[in-house]
């Protein structure tokens, strides 16, 4: 199976080479395919999201992505199609869900012994962020030097789309809770219309328990009763706030992986930004992207392989082989050659 390669920057081309060699050691017949991003794309394109590379990710379906580099409140791009119109989004990654028609991001949270604090060694949940809306629309404006205007959107169309994936992900994975995360009493009218669909749905699905938190109680929670939660489905915003939370959590943004699904094709990635201060360094955990192509595998239908990956991935931290951002001296490759040895 063909599978896109988006190297991106900064860390990016040193975590795919990584992810890249534990997922050959597979030998299940991935065939890789580069598809210019970010820098390597301006260079080939003059653009950091061609059209010709996301017409690339449609046809293959599904890719694994570096993390690409963005200037804070210069993040901005338009994406001009072959037909004249034009989409302008608030960044790389927003660009590339949106053109792709990719509408939710599941972000798990699993807890390490000996590496995450010992009340979330045992967490186990996954966050489902919807990620079309919200305050991550590019909606927004300024009013000369005096203010700015930003549109909080939400459509009941996306809502239940993700609430329903949520719950399909619960049955199928045996999980037996889906919590929405909200903030319906301080922005009653849109977190509320968030709530009202995701209760919409809990109805047709009544096999799974389902409940709700205000945003600020979820995050108390997560830190102090993670077990508390199981399936949570959330907004843009929300959803990518807790997320890094819950890769803090388990003990690094280094640990946390990441996927963008839609209908009609799969990005999957790190939870983690570019770190261009250490790129090239060879030190950069490459553990979040590998457990990233851990839910590819999965995504694909190869679950026996994406289980001894997981497995071994997490006996390599348990055994102390650790990249510095948590506590160890291994590089990059280090890390992966380990991971591989373990999988018998």
């Amino acid at each position: 199976m063909k599978i896109g390669v988006l190297k991106g920057d900064g860390i990016g081309p040193e975590l795919v080479e990584a992810t890249l060699f534990v997922l050959d050691a597979c030998k299940v017949g991935l065939e890789w395919v580069d598809i210019p991003i970010a820098n390597e794309a301006l260079v080939k394109y003059n653009h950091p999201i061609p059209q010709e590379s996301l017409a690339t990710i449609r046809e293959l379906k599904v890719a694994i992505k570096g993390p690409i580099s963005v200037d804070k409140m210069k993040g901005r791009i338009t994406c001009v199609h072959k037909d004249g119109s034009a989409h302008t989004y608030p960044s790389f990654n927003n660009a590339i869900r949106r053109e792709l028609g990719l509408f939710v991001c599941p972000r798990p949270s699993k807890g390490i012994p000996g590496i995450s604090d010992p009340l979330h060694e045992t967490m186990d949940l996954i966050i489902m962020r919807e990620i079309t809306e919200d305050a991550y629309s590019a909606i927004e404006h300024r009013i000369g030097n005096v203010a700015a205007e930003c549109v909080k959107l939400c459509t009941r169309e996306a809502v239940e789309r993700v609430t329903r994936y949520s719950f399909d992900y619960a049955r199928k994975n045996k999980r037996k809770k889906v919590t929405c995360v909200h903030k319906a009493n301080a922005i009653s009218i849109t977190d509320g219309f968030f709530l009202e669909c995701f209760r919409d749905v809990a109805k047709t699905y009544p096999d799974i328990e389902s409940d709700d938190y205000f945003v600020d109680a979820a995050t108390y929670y997560f830190v102090k009763r993670p077990e508390m939660f199981d399936v949570i489905v959330t907004t843009n915003q929300y959803g990518d706030i807790l997320s890094d939370l819950g890769a803090a959590l388990m003990g690094s943004l280094g640990l946390g992986p990441g996927g963008n699904i839609g209908t009609e094709a799969a990005v999957f990635e790190a939870c983690h930004g570019s770190a261009p201060d250490i790129a090239g360094k060879g030190i950069a955990n490459p553990t979040s992207l590998i457990l990233s192509g851990v839910m590819m595998l999965r995504h694909i239908g190869v679950y026996e392989m994406a289980d001894r990956i997981e497995k071994a991935v997490r006996e390599t931290l348990i055994s102390g082989v650790r990249t510095p951002d948590i506590g160890g001296t291994s590089g990059t490759m280090e890390f992966a050659r380990n991971v591989v040895s373990r999988l018998g």
